[in-house]
């Protein structure tokens, strides 16, 4: 598709036309995509009339959400002549990117697992042969585990991947530390650290789900300095119950007052397309 230089530019009224055909074909009303971009109707509104256009800050995620190219949201069209690649398994037919970017990442999956064995199974023999039996090396074979359970499927799953490994973290942490508080003998690497995770973990998840939820807008931060705050918080009192830490003094104060404050400016953020 052949456009002159200034064109997208100047037709406001064609790209206008063109976003109010997207949206009526994914059934959205001007609220409903309003929505989806965390802006006003308003603005909608004045993009499909053609008295302005979409602020460059919230062009790719209203290209997103409408299914559309920057270029053919800039050329008020849908270009033609285009194909996308098909995975073909025909003798010498190329590969499409994405089979190519999930052939890395089983790749990576293989050689972070097999370098995790490798290394125990190092430890193992050394232990074995230093020591006579296995003894320091069983905190290095349940720590490898841990890790592999937690990180694999952030490595291995394309979609999903980071859910996986938060439920993977949920489900594993305590029984790891509660194995290696017994190989220690150290108790309170069970207690304190069982506190400490479940903390972080509820932390790490309503994150996840308004991240989700809100998107990579200026609510979505300032939500999550508000939980920070409320972490920090968590996290002092809980240490001083436990005996694991002194009262909180004017610096643990001092960083729950700055997350709030972070957390204030966030919500008084305005996007540059709002107001457009």
């Amino acid at each position: 598709m052949v456009r002159r230089k200034g064109d997208a530019g100047m037709n406001q009224g064609r790209i206008g036309s063109f976003i109010m055909e997207c949206r009526r074909e994914k059934g959205m009303t001007q609220a409903q995509l309003a929505e989806k971009l965390h802006i006003t109707d308003r603005a909608v509104s004045k993009w499909e009339t053609g008295k302005s256009l979409p602020d460059s800050s919230i062009m790719l995620a209203l290209c997103e959400v409408l299914g559309i190219t920057a270029d053919e949201l800039l050329g008020g069209g849908r270009e033609t002549g285009t194909m996308q690649p098909e995975i073909s398994s025909a003798p010498g037919a190329p590969k499409s990117r994405f089979s190519g970017w999930a052939g890395k990442r089983w790749w990576g999956s293989v050689l972070f697992s097999g370098g995790l064995f490798a290394g125990v199974l190092t430890c193992f023999i050394c232990d074995t042969v230093l020591s006579g039996r296995l003894t320091w090396s069983l905190v290095v074979a349940i720590s490898a585990v841990y890790t592999w359970a937690v990180f694999f499927p952030l490595l291995a799953l394309r979609k999903g991947g980071l859910t996986g490994s938060l439920a993977s973290l949920s489900v594993f942490t305590i029984p790891y530390l509660y194995g290696l508080s017994r190989l220690l003998g150290i108790r309170t690497v069970f207690t304190v650290g069982a506190a400490m995770t479940l903390l972080s973990v509820l932390f790490l998840w309503l994150i996840l789900i308004v991240f989700k939820r809100l998107g990579r807008t200026a609510a979505a931060v300032g939500t999550a300095f508000l939980l920070l705050a409320g972490l920090v918080f968590a996290v002092n009192a809980v240490l001083y119950v436990l005996g694991a830490a002194p009262s909180p003094d004017g610096w643990n104060l001092l960083s729950i007052l700055l997350f709030l404050m972070a957390a204030a400016v966030s919500f008084t953020w305005k996007r540059g397309g709002e107001g457009k």
